[in-house]
């Protein structure tokens, strides 16, 4: 089986999380979008290829796609549910399966027959930055059913607290001790050898991948994602931890969608409600200026390698490109460009070669390197910034 994960068209809609990245690596629910789609497509076929029609200047590390009778093209913004799957691995030849207009999956090389899904089946997915943690209720929900199906979970020991423990799944190695989860709420995931330390009160949906820490003393709201390797701490509400980013102190994080090895300093806040309650205006990629949105809530949406220092202030509905770091003390630009240095004053440009070195001490930390795939991808975002 041969699947290629399309775009669909949303790079600049979803920047700065899609400049290091294609869309169908965006994590949503408990797992990527590509994740989820890989785990059903396993149970069926035996080989899966997998590659991407992305931007040219991510195909260093994500291969361009080339199509054949057989291939299944996926739109890298639409979460599987087990009935949509089902949907997809029926199409045939030339067939290509849409719903709202919008194309879920296309068989073979090119469309010859549109079918439009039927609207029953539903699922979740996203087309802004906003929608990620908007319908991650929705995802994580989705994705707990997949993962947990026919399956055991570990036992959560005495002295933790737990309502609707039916609904709370705890997978090897997790640590959980002196916590309070609250599940009625919707579903609670622990993830391979995560630890959620005493004190801290968690209501779902929820989820912590694997190696994940919450720290003590934390308070947690629905819908939110820690992803794998992440530390958070403080309070947080509605938000989404691609993966190896650390919030490991107090401050608050709402509504927010936050990269890969990015780290806040200690009592870092992000505001996620404007004093009016009017609606927010938040960067577009695409047009290069600030647009309405239709939301009223959101907080900070972070690419890839970005850095906030002690005590920093984010505006509501903040956007913040790859490899900045912000640090200094009043409240920064609601648009912080990639490899900005600096804060309200005097903002410079990142050295890159600075900006790798940060990267590769980060990732050290979790025995990873920086490839040289990934420096050829934020040597050509330094380039533009």
């Amino acid at each position: 089986m041969q699947i290629i994960f399309d775009d669909n068209n949303l790079h600049h809609a979803l920047a700065p999380l899609t400049l290091t990245k294609p869309v169908s690596q965006l994590r949503f629910g408990i797992q990527t979008v590509e994740e989820s789609w890989l785990a059903l497509f396993e149970k069926q076929f035996n080989e899966i290829t997998k590659t991407y029609n992305t931007e040219a200047y991510l195909n260093v590390k994500y291969p361009q796609g080339s199509a054949t009778n057989d291939t299944i093209t996926i739109s890298g913004n639409i979460k599987p549910t087990k009935s949509l799957f089902q949907q997809v691995i029926t199409l045939k030849e030339g067939e290509a399966l849409y719903s709202n207009g919008e194309r879920i999956a296309l068989k073979g090389k090119q469309e010859l027959k549109k079918i439009v899904l039927s609207k029953t089946i539903t699922f979740p997915h996203f087309n802004k930055v906003w929608e990620l943690f908007q319908h991650n209720d929705t995802a994580l929900k989705v994705d707990f059913e997949i993962i947990t199906e026919h399956r055991q979970s570990n036992k959560l020991n005495d002295t933790n607290k737990v309502s609707a423990p039916n609904e709370i799944f705890v997978e090897e190695g997790a640590q959980v001790n002196h916590a309070i989860l609250n599940a009625s709420t919707g579903p609670i995931y622990i993830g391979k050898d995560a630890e959620i330390m005493e004190g801290s009160i968690i209501r779902g949906p929820f989820a912590i991948g694997e190696h994940a820490t919450v720290k003590m003393g934390a308070k947690i709201y629905g819908a939110t994602t820690v992803g794998p390797h992440c530390k958070v701490g403080g309070e947080i509400s509605n938000s989404i931890f691609q993966a190896y980013s650390n919030k490991g102190h107090d401050g608050f994080m709402g509504n927010s969608v936050i990269g890969e090895w990015c780290n806040f300093g200690a009592d870092t806040n992000t505001s996620n409600l404007k004093n009016n309650y009017s609606n927010v205006k938040i960067y577009d990629f695409g047009k290069k200026q600030m647009v309405l949105s239709p939301i009223l809530f959101c907080g900070t949406i972070m690419g890839d390698h970005s850095k906030t220092g002690i005590n920093t202030m984010l505006n509501t509905a903040t956007v913040v490109g790859v490899s900045a770091n912000i640090f200094g003390g009043g409240f920064p630009p609601k648009y912080i460009p990639s490899f900005a240095w600096g804060g309200v004053e005097n903002t410079d440009k990142f050295i890159i070669e600075k900006a790798f070195e940060v990267a590769k001490n980060m990732m050290a930390r979790r025995k990873i390197e920086l490839s040289d795939a990934d420096q050829s991808i934020l040597t050509h975002l330094y380039n533009l910034a």
